[in-house]
């Protein structure tokens, strides 16, 4: 099996190159721009297998991404290459319209003139995953979950350029009869996950005595997926998941914001008890514009068709994280001091 990844430098692309390169045995080829949240030393544990090598291309040079798949001849290619952040999307949206979408419909038109040349199983058997976010549905109320035909209702310019690379991939489908199937996940967390964002930001804060900060009132809610065990989802639904169809990932595991940065704050307590207490460096702070209250998926689709199941619950899997990260500091050092902070992101100006 060769599976091409694009993003592959990323965090949930990471996770998935380790696990096919070392559990599947897949032969992989990472596709990385390497911007600033892709890091190669992410794929230490794989650097030196004879299965994995690595290209540095940008998803919107066509001339690359060509050259990259010909030379391949993938078997599968597994698209996650994307600008994710909503706090930078919210102050620069054209990078996330550029790569997002124009990325994604480079990849699209690449892969069917790809497809096209194809002949009999080679043909039959070849894949397009195109993987993406729960938050293209917009935001939920008290009750409910997110299935896989609830309507698209993006509320961020991060969230409105993955529904329109979703919109892309299914055309692709329906009009080219381009085999892509479609993934929409919950919010990840685990290792190696750059420290922008809610979980690595708030543990790495709080080892450094820094505030954490908590927007508005805390009381928006996210659904936790364990990244490793989204890697295993994503080789299932391009292995054996039906072709046009969208599969919903998620870890069935709804915290608000708050209580996921109490959680941190206990277990650092523990592991790092000259902190203590860290709840103390807790600080509200304005919230930012167009947050969605409630993401929740619902997974029955992936979990009755393909069989696929969560082996991570939350209060394992912070655990797991919080301990890697104060286990890896020769990781997530370099970053912090140079490449990210850890200041906030997607303040707007009040100047016109």
């Amino acid at each position: 099996m060769r599976i091409l990844t694009t993003g592959g430098a990323g965090f949930i692309g990471s996770a998935l190159v380790r696990y096919l390169v070392s559990e599947v045995g897949a032969e992989v080829l990472n596709l990385d721009k390497l911007t600033y949240a892709g890091n190669l030393a992410s794929l230490e544990p794989v650097k030196g297998a004879n299965n994995y090598s690595f290209i540095q291309a940008d998803i919107c040079d066509r001339d690359a991404v060509v050259s990259a798949i010909n030379g391949f001849k993938p078997d599968h290619i597994m698209h996650l290459a994307a600008e994710s952040h909503v706090d930078r999307s919210i102050t620069g949206a054209g990078e996330f319209v550029q790569t997002n979408v124009i990325g994604t419909f480079t990849m699209l038109e690449a892969a069917r003139h790809y497809w096209n040349g194809l002949q009999g199983d080679e043909k039959a058997n070849f894949r397009f995953l195109h993987v993406s976010t729960d938050e293209v549905y917009g935001s939920l109320g008290e009750t409910g979950l997110f299935e896989e035909v609830t309507p698209y209702d993006p509320s961020s310019p991060y969230s409105a350029s993955k529904a329109a690379s979703d919109h892309l991939a299914k055309a692709w489908h329906r009009t080219y009869g381009l085999p892509v199937i479609v993934s929409n996940c919950s919010n990840n967390y685990g290792p190696y996950h750059f420290p922008e964002k809610l979980i690595p930001l708030n543990i790495l804060n709080a080892l450094e005595g820094k505030a954490l900060t908590v927007y508005g009132d805390g009381s928006n809610i996210r659904d936790w997926l364990y990244v490793e065990d989204h890697a295993r989802a994503l080789h299932l639904i391009a292995s054996k998941g039906r072709l046009g169809e969208t599969y919903n990932v998620g870890g069935r595991n709804e915290r608000k914001n708050i209580d996921v940065v109490h959680r941190i704050c206990a277990l650092m307590d523990e592991m790092n008890p000259k902190g203590a207490p860290h709840d103390r460096l807790i600080t509200f702070v304005t919230d930012r514009p167009g947050h969605d209250h409630r993401y929740a998926i619902d997974a029955t689709k992936l979990e009755t068709e393909l069989g696929w199941k969560a082996r991570e619950n939350f209060d394992t899997g912070i655990e797991k994280t919080v301990r890697w990260y104060l286990d890896n500091e020769q990781w997530w050092r370099p970053l912090r001091g140079g490449v990210y902070t850890g200041e906030r992101l997607g303040v707007l100006s009040e100047k016109v």
